[in-house]
């Protein structure tokens, strides 16, 4: 009887080798090249932390352990352009995980315990849910925040397997999730590197020993075709004042062409400013005037208005600076200094005095000047002389929206009561109907501190 057993047995892992064999097999002759064969770890290596990496039912099983570092399991192989695939199930909300492409690793980082850098696709079960956003792990932190596709936070589910594809090509990286789009990269600063498996660390024991899995890993690195992206999706473009084919197709358009002043005039002038701004290295700057307010050059207006839009810009501010982002601006109040519209502050919190001024902080930056403060965190907030990115988003329900690099910092509905109410107790109230013109002209302020401004694009909002 047990010889009949012992036959079956062996029967069962022929079976099963011959079906991983077709498998393998049928994706090779289809491109793709499976990078787990369900049994061994060939083909990977561990690298950092001290999380255990083991394959348990045919799955690769990663448990964290009490290590403030994380732990990868990464490939052997580099890889430049390809299509990934691979399938993850995290039970636990408190965990996180992520899958590095295009990564790479310092032996001598971290004082010797090694440093793996590179972007991340996120795994993220937490409720923050920014699943398939883009990080760059041990460099520049958040990319491509989930909360800039609020509509893909709800694609990935605990507890179950969700299905990720990543593609790379050239310079752009796009994620789905379970088959949806989440996030689109446009970046230079790899073009190749090892594919990465993470557990994240712990710092107290009683939260080790959770686990995350991973199945049904196979890349493409041959014949690559885009995946289209649906329209209207933000992307995160980090080629200087340049506008990819897809954001072309979307409607985005750039305010400023990195080269010329076209498009801006100063505020209440018929040309763009002789002085106090100039246009150099693919960057419109306003020139200091030791904080005298339009003292210099004056501010500077778009030629065209608009009434829904969405509209980005990077910012680069001169330590203990203010300026500022306007929108809606009319140029009808025909007042001293600045032109006046809602503002999006751009302002040096800690050391410029306009910080402590107003009501609870809605003067700082990123919040709608003298009206609303903004709610953001220490870590989204790049310090002065580095750059930042600022978003406004000007809804046709007029529902309003600020971003500091890829987070929400506020929203207020224009021209409603609670937005009135604010009016009324700010510096604003001495003009009717104060921010609620049916459209306006976008403003770059000049309030006498240097300021530099790249990669300011928009788009038309009419759905």
């Amino acid at each position: 009887m047990s010889n009949i057993f012992f036959k079956i047995s062996r029967l069962k892992k022929v079976l099963f080798s011959l079906m991983m064999f077709s498998t393998i097999a049928a994706q090779s002759q289809n491109g793709w090249t499976s990078l787990f064969d369900g049994k061994t770890l060939n083909g990977w290596k561990r690298f950092a932390g001290s999380a255990e990496f083991k394959v348990e039912n045919g799955l690769i099983k990663g448990t964290s352990a009490t290590s403030p570092g994380n732990s990868f399991l990464v490939t052997e192989k580099e890889y430049g352009d390809f299509i990934l695939e691979l399938d993850v199930k995290i039970d636990d909300t408190t965990s996180n995980s992520g899958v590095q492409i295009r990564s790479h690793y310092d032996p001598a980082g971290h004082d010797g315990k090694g440093f793996v850098y590179g972007y991340q696709v996120e795994v993220d079960p937490s409720s923050r849910k920014w699943s398939g956003g883009i990080y760059d792990e041990g460099r520049r932190d958040w990319l491509y925040p989930g909360s800039l596709h609020a509509s893909a936070q709800e694609i990935f589910k605990t507890g179950i397997f969700n299905h990720i594809k990543v593609e790379c090509i050239g310079h752009e990286i796009k994620t789905w999730i379970n088959g949806k789009p989440v996030a689109y990269l446009v970046d230079t600063m790899d073009n190749k590197g090892f594919i990465g498996l993470q557990v994240h660390g712990v710092n107290k024991p009683e939260d080790a020993g959770k686990s995350v899995f991973f199945k049904n890993i196979r890349i493409k690195t041959a014949a690559l075709q885009p995946t289209a992206f649906p329209a209207g999706i933000y992307v995160v473009n980090n080629l200087s004042n340049k506008l990819s084919n897809y954001e072309k197709q979307s409607g985005w358009k750039l305010l400023f062409d990195g080269k010329t002043s076209n498009g801006w005039i100063g505020a209440y002038k018929k040309t763009f400013p002789t002085n106090g701004w100039e246009i150099k290295d693919g960057e419109i700057r306003v020139l200091s005037s030791q904080g005298k307010e339009s003292a210099n050059g004056g501010d500077i207006v778009t030629t065209d208005q608009f009434s829904a839009f969405d509209l980005s810009f990077d910012f680069n501010l001169s330590i203990g600076g203010n300026s500022g982002v306007k929108y809606f601006v009319t140029l009808t109040e025909n007042n001293a200094g600045s032109a006046i519209g809602l503002e999006y502050q751009i302002l040096d919190d800690s050391l410029h005095p306009d910080a402590k001024l107003g009501i609870a902080g809605n003067r700082t930056m990123s919040s709608l000047y003298d009206l609303i403060t903004a709610n953001k965190q220490k870590r989204f907030t790049h310090a002065p002389a580095q750059w930042n990115t600022g978003r406004i988003i000007v809804y046709p329900n007029n529902h309003v929206e600020h971003y500091l690099n890829g987070v929400k910092v506020l929203e207020y509905e224009r021209g409603s009561d609670e937005f009135r109410k604010l009016v009324a107790i700010s510096k604003y109230k001495i003009w009717k109907n104060f921010g609620e013109a049916p459209k306006g002209y976008i403003l770059l302020q000049d309030h006498g501190d240097a300021v530099r401004f790249r990669n300011i694009k928009i788009r038309k909002l009419n759905f």
